[in-house]
C-alpha cells in the first residue's frame, strides 16, 4: 500500500472532556464495546471527521516522515507528527519506543493534552497509523484514541479538500500513564514459544505475509498479514467485525485468550494490535519482533506449520 503522494497521516481529534470518540456507524458517543465485545468506538469515519474540521475541539495530526510530505497535502487544520518523533531506528533492540519523557514532550509540543480524542490515519504505508495508536495506548490515551477507517485514500477518494498550509496551534499538558503490558520483550514471548501446544498463555499473531511467515517464524504463530484486513488495497476500510472474526477463527485463533502480535521491526505488528484490541482481546505486541528474535538466533519454524 504504498502510494507517492502520502508518507503517513494521523490525525488527532481533540474533544474537550467528557465526550468520547464517535464511531463511523454513528453520532452517538461511546466509551465501552458492544455487547459482541467490538471496540466501535477504535474507529471513525471520513464523513464524522469532515463534519468535525471546524470543531473548535478537534486537533488534527498527520505523521510523515519529514515535512515536504506534511507540506505536500493533509487534511485542513492538522499538524505535522515526524515518526522519528515516536519511533527508534536502532537495529536488533527490545523496542522501537522513545523514552516516556520523549513522548511527552512530542505529544505535549503538538497540543495533545489529558483530554485529548486521538483519530489516526494512514496512506503510503497504512501501519504508521496503527504504529501511533499502539504508541498512545502505551502512553495511557487509548481510550481516547482510534483510527480513520480508510485512511487518506478515502478521503481522497470522496473528492475531500486537502490543504498545506502548516497549522498554528500551542502545546497542552500530556500526562502519561504508562501500560507497561501492551508492550511483550522477548522474554515473554519466549515463554509462549517454549509452551506446549495448546498450553501457551498467549497466543501470537505474525502480521507479515504469507512469504515471510513461510520463511522463518516464531514457533506456534499464526500469520494474519495485516493487508487481509481491509477490503482491498486501494480501498484500505476495515473488513466487518463478522468478516474479520470470521479470518482469526480460520488462522486457529481463538476468543478469550490474550493476542501477542509480531513482525519485523513493530509496524506492521502495530496494525494487527489494533485490530486485536479493536474485536475486544487483550492485546500486546512484541516491538523487538523478528528482527530482534533472529538477532537472538532464537530457533524459528519454516513453512506454513504453525510448529
Amino acid at each position: 500500500m504504498r502510494k507517492t503522494f502520502f508518507r503517513a497521516v494521523v490525525f488527532v481529534l481533540a474533544l474537550s472532556a467528557g465526550p468520547s470518540i464517535v464511531s463511523a456507524q454513528g453520532s452517538s458517543p461511546q466509551t465501552a464495546a458492544k455487547s459482541d465485545g467490538v471496540r466501535t468506538e477504535m474507529l471513525v469515519s471520513t464523513k464524522w471527521l469532515a463534519d468535525h474540521l471546524k470543531d473548535p475541539n478537534v486537533v488534527i495530526l498527520h505523521v510523515a516522515d519529514n515535512m515536504s510530505d506534511y507540506k505536500r497535502g493533509h487534511i485542513p487544520g492538522a499538524r505535522y507528527l515526524a515518526m522519528k518523533s515516536f519511533t527508534t531506528d536502532n537495529g536488533a533492540i527490545n523496542t522501537e519506543l522513545p523514552s516516556v519523557d520523549q513522548l511527552q514532550k512530542t505529544f505535549s509540543d503538538l497540543g495533545v493534552g489529558d483530554n485529548t480524542r486521538v483519530v489516526i490515519y494512514a496512506t503510503n504505508w497504512f501501519p504508521d497509523a496503527a504504529r501511533a495508536f499502539f504508541t498512545l495506548d502505551y502512553l495511557g490515551h487509548g481510550e481516547k484514541s482510534a483510527l480513520l477507517d480508510g485512511g487518506i485514500e478515502q478521503w481522497l477518494a470522496e473528492d475531500r479538500p486537502v490543504s498545506g498550509e502548516v497549522a498554528k496551534f500551542s502545546p497542552a499538558p500530556f500526562t502519561p500513564h504508562v501500560h507497561e503490558s501492551f508492550r511483550a520483550l522477548l522474554d515473554e514471548v519466549k515463554s509462549d514459544v517454549e509452551a506446549k501446544a495448546g498450553d501457551e498463555a498467549e497466543q501470537i499473531v505474525d502480521a507479515r505475509p504469507a512469504r515471510r511467515y513461510s520463511a522463518g517464524h516464531l514457533a506456534g504463530a499464526s500469520n494474519v498479514y495485516w493487508q487481509e484486513t481491509l477490503v482491498s488495497e486501494d480501498n484500505p476500510v476495515f473488513l466487518s467485525p463478522e468478516k474479520l472474526r470470521a479470518l482469526y477463527a480460520s488462522r486457529g485463533i481463538v476468543p478469550g485468550k490474550k493476542i501477542v502480535t509480531y513482525c519485523e521491526v513493530g509496524l506492521q505488528a502495530s496494525h494487527g494490535y489494533f485490530l486485536a484490541k479493536y474485536l475486544g482481546y487483550d492485546a500486546a505486541m512484541y516491538d523487538g519482533s523478528y528482527q530482534e528474535w533472529s538477532s537472538k538466533n532464537m530457533p524459528v519454524v519454516k513453512g506454513e506449520a504453525k510448529r
